[in-house]
Order: structure tokens, then sequence, then C-alpha cells
């Protein structure tokens, strides 16, 4: 199989992106998935789109091809960059699989998935990333393929807004 994994429209907001000595992460739980651990995807290689907040495609790129970086980095490059201000969402499609343990596993040296899986999974990424409105199928990544929806760590985060919004209107109704 080329794709192993992928997530879908996850948001950049919930990527805890480190400061200091703290490398930050991006995790996932695999769809479907009622217990374990999230899978830190840092370190993943693949193909990656990302998205303004009405969900148009601004930018298609690689992690891990010729420039040998990994997908955080890469997401992590964006937000400096000429899309800095563009992009608010991501989808990847990984080729590394996860471990038992929820590691990523390593790299291969060499991968030869069959035409047709090629194919299958280079149109299931075209269809999952740009959504096109004539398409009535989804893509056909196989059975075998992983989605992930996106973790988010509200301990390195914070609260989102609409809770600190709460919040705050509490404490002032309380204060009256």
């Amino acid at each position: 199989m080329l794709i192993q994994n992928y997530g879908l429209f996850w948001r950049r907001a919930w990527i805890h992106f480190g400061a200091g000595s703290n490398a930050g992460h991006m995790k996932g739980i695999r769809a479907g998935a009622k217990t374990g651990d999230p899978v830190d995807f840092r370190e993943q290689q693949g193909v990656y789109c990302l998205y303004d907040d009405t969900f148009n495609l601004v930018y298609v790129g690689q992690a891990g091809g010729k420039n040998d970086q990994r997908l955080f980095g890469r997401l992590k490059q964006h937000r400096e960059d000429f899309v800095s201000e563009r992009w608010t969402k991501f989808s990847w499609f990984g080729i590394r699989a996860v471990n038992n343990n929820g590691s990523i596993k390593a790299e291969k040296s060499a991968a030869h998935p069959g035409t047709g899986d090629v194919l299958n999974h280079i149109e299931a990424i075209l269809i999952a990333a740009a959504e096109p409105v004539h398409n009535r199928q989804g893509g056909r990544f196989g059975d075998s393929v992983e989605q992930y929806l996106q973790w988010r760590d509200d301990d390195n985060l914070g609260p989102e807004t609409p809770e600190m919004i709460r919040d705050l209107w509490k404490n002032i109704k309380d204060q009256k």
C-alpha cells in the first residue's frame, strides 16, 4: 500500500507547535477507536493540503521527499512563509504506518505497490483534498488504510475561545 493513514481537515490551532525545550506534537486518534492513546504524527511523511476557513484549497505540498522534512516541520514552516495567513486547516496522507505501540513505523527503503493501488490512492487523495462536486463515490484507499481524527491537547493549548467567553461571562455575572 502507498498510503497507510490519513487525517482530513485537521485544525491548525489544535497543533501544539511547542516552545523552548517542549518539541510539540500533532496527535490523532484512529477513527472508530473506542479506546487507545493518541498517535503523534509529527514524523509522518507523505503529502498534505492546506485550506482556508471556507475549505478552499490554498496549497499542496510533500513531506519527506527530496527535502527529507517531516509533516510537523513543514507545517511549522508554513506558519511563517507566504501562505502563513491563508490556512487554518490541513489534510494529510501518510506513507508510514503506525506500530502497535502507537509510534510511527520506520521509513521503508522502497515500497512497490501495484499500479492499481497507486492509482486508487492518488485518486482518493485528490477526491479527499479537493472534494469535487461531481464525484459521488469517495476515494478507494482500501480497508487497510486508517483514518485518524485530530486530538486536541487541552493541557498545552488551553481552552478554546467559546469556552473562555463563557467563563468570562460567568465571572462577570457572579461579580454583580
